[in-house]
C-alpha cells in the first residue's frame, strides 16, 4: 500500500554507455538532496533558501564555463540536452541568418540530432544543404570538405566524435576552414564529452552542445555554448516566464543571453546533478580516463577481430576508436545478435543508431554497438567477446 515495489534486475555487462552512462552515487545524492530538502525555484524567491539554491544553480553555470573554456558564464545556456541545444541554434541562428543564397555543410556520420534540424532549416530558408563524406578508413574527408566550403557556406555542423564509428573529428582544422570564409562551426559534443577534454576556444567552436546523461549525469539536462556576440543577435524560440524583461499589452522585451533562451522553470535538480557529474570527471581526470579506456578498447577490438565472422566498421587503428565499436556478425541481423547477447547478460545497442545516412553509406541497415567508459571492466569485455562467439552457433 505504500507505493510500488522496486524491481530487482540481474547483473549485466553494460556496454551501452554511448546511449547513456551510469550515474555515480554523488550525483544521486545531489539530486535527492534537492528534492528532499531544497526543492524551491530559482531566480524568483526572496527568501534565504531560494537565494541559496539560485547561487548553487548559477555556480554550475560558472563551473561549466570554466570546464569547457568559455570566456564567460553568460555563454552557457542550460537546455534539456544536446538535441534541444542543436535545435535552438538551427531555429534561432539559422532562421535569422540563412537565405536561399547560403550553404550549410554537415557530415555523413552525423547523429540525426545534428542532421535533421539543418535539413529542415535548409528547406525553410532555401539554403543548400551539402554533405561531406568519409575517407575509406572512416575518417572525415577533409579534402572534400575544403572543396565544398566557399564564401556561400554560412554554417558547418559536425559531431566531435561519431556515435557509430568512434572516431574523433579534427575540429580545429574544420574551424579554421570555415572561419576563413566568415562562417560558423556548430559542434555536437554529446559523444565526446565523457572521453576527452573540451575547450571551446582552442577548438574554435562557435556553438557546442552536449548532454549530462552521457557524462555520468542525469537525463533531461544539457548545455549549449554559444559565443557572446552570436547569442546577442539571436531571438528566443520559446516564450514564457523569467526570460522576459518587460511585458505590456502590445510589446514584450527580453532578457539578455543566456536567460532569454531559458523559458520556464528549469530542470534545477538536473543542473545541480550536472555540476556534481563534472566534479566526478575532474576528480578522476581525463588523462586517467583515456588511459583506462585505451586498455579496454584494445581488448575489445582484439577480441572481436579474432572472430572471423565479425566485421568492424570505422577506423582499423585501435587508438582511433574512442569508447565505441560498431560491428556485425556474418549476415545476421544486428537485432538478432543483440538479442542473443542479451540472453548472455550483455547489454549493447543495435539498429541504425540514429545515423541512417551513414548506414546507407556503409551498405547496411543496422549494426551492433558496444560502448565503454573508464568504469567498464575487462570482465565485461570478456563477457561480450564470449557471447559474440556463441552467436553463429545459435543462429545456425
Amino acid at each position: 500500500m505504500g507505493g510500488k515495489s522496486v524491481t530487482k534486475y540481474k547483473k549485466i555487462a553494460y556496454l551501452d554507455n554511448a546511449a547513456t552512462t551510469p550515474v555515480p552515487k554523488s550525483v544521486i545524492e545531489t539530486i535527492n538532496n534537492y528534492y528532499g530538502c531544497r526543492k524551491v525555484s530559482v531566480h524568483r524567491g526572496m527568501y534565504d533558501l531560494a537565494g541559496e539554491v539560485t547561487r548553487d544553480y548559477e555556480h554550475v553555470r560558472e563551473q561549466v564555463a570554466q570546464w569547457i573554456g568559455a570566456s564567460k558564464s553568460t555563454e552557457v545556456i542550460f537546455t534539456s540536452g544536446t538535441t534541444d541545444g542543436l535545435n535552438l541554434v538551427a531555429n534561432s541562428y539559422g532562421t535569422t541568418n540563412l537565405t536561399d543564397q547560403d550553404q550549410i555543410i554537415v557530415s555523413i556520420f552525423e547523429h540525426h540530432s545534428n542532421f535533421v534540424p539543418w535539413q529542415q532549416i535548409a528547406k525553410k530558408t532555401g539554403a543548400t544543404l551539402k554533405v561531406v563524406g568519409t575517407t575509406p578508413d572512416g575518417q572525415l574527408d577533409l579534402n572534400e570538405l575544403e572543396h565544398l566550403i566557399s564564401s556561400k557556406t554560412k554554417i558547418v555542423a559536425l559531431s566531435m566524435m561519431s556515435n557509430v564509428l568512434g572516431n574523433l573529428v579534427p575540429v580545429k582544422e574544420v574551424a579554421d576552414l570555415i572561419h576563413r570564409q566568415n562562417g560558423i562551426l556548430v559542434v555536437d559534443a554529446a559523444q565526446s564529452v565523457a572521453h576527452v577534454p573540451i575547450n571551446v576556444q582552442s577548438l574554435g567552436a562557435d556553438f557546442l552542445a552536449f548532454s549530462a546523461h552521457k557524462m555520468f549525469g542525469p537525463t533531461g539536462v544539457g548545455v549549449l555554448f554559444g559565443k557572446e556576440q552570436l547569442l546577442k543577435g539571436m531571438p528566443p524560440i520559446q516564450y514564457g516566464g523569467e526570460m522576459v524583461d518587460q511585458v505590456d499589452l502590445k510589446h514584450t522585451s527580453f532578457q539578455n543571453a543566456p536567460i532569454k533562451f531559458e523559458a520556464g522553470t528549469p530542470n534545477i535538480a538536473g543542473v545541480l546533478g550536472l555540476g556534481t557529474a563534472i566534479d566526478y570527471i575532474q576528480d578522476v581526470g581525463y588523462q586517467t580516463i583515456e588511459q583506462r579506456e585505451q586498455v579496454l578498447m584494445d581488448r575489445l577490438l582484439s577480441g572481436l577481430r579474432a572472430i572471423k565472422s565479425v566485421k568492424i566498421y570505422g577506423p582499423q587503428v585501435d587508438n582511433q576508436h574512442f569508447g565505441v565499436v560498431s560491428f556485425n556478425v556474418g549476415d545476421y541481423h544486428a537485432h538478432d545478435v543483440a538479442t542473443i547477447l542479451n540472453s548472455e547478460g550483455v547489454a549493447v545497442r543495435a539498429g541504425h543508431l540514429c545515423a541512417e545516412p551513414l548506414m546507407n553509406q556503409l551498405g547496411v541497415s543496422s549494426v551492433v554497438r558496444a560502448s565503454v567508459t573508464f568504469e567498464t571492466t575487462l570482465s565485461e569485455i570478456k563477457c561480450l567477446i564470449d557471447a559474440v562467439r556463441k552467436v553463429e552457433d545459435i543462429l545456425k
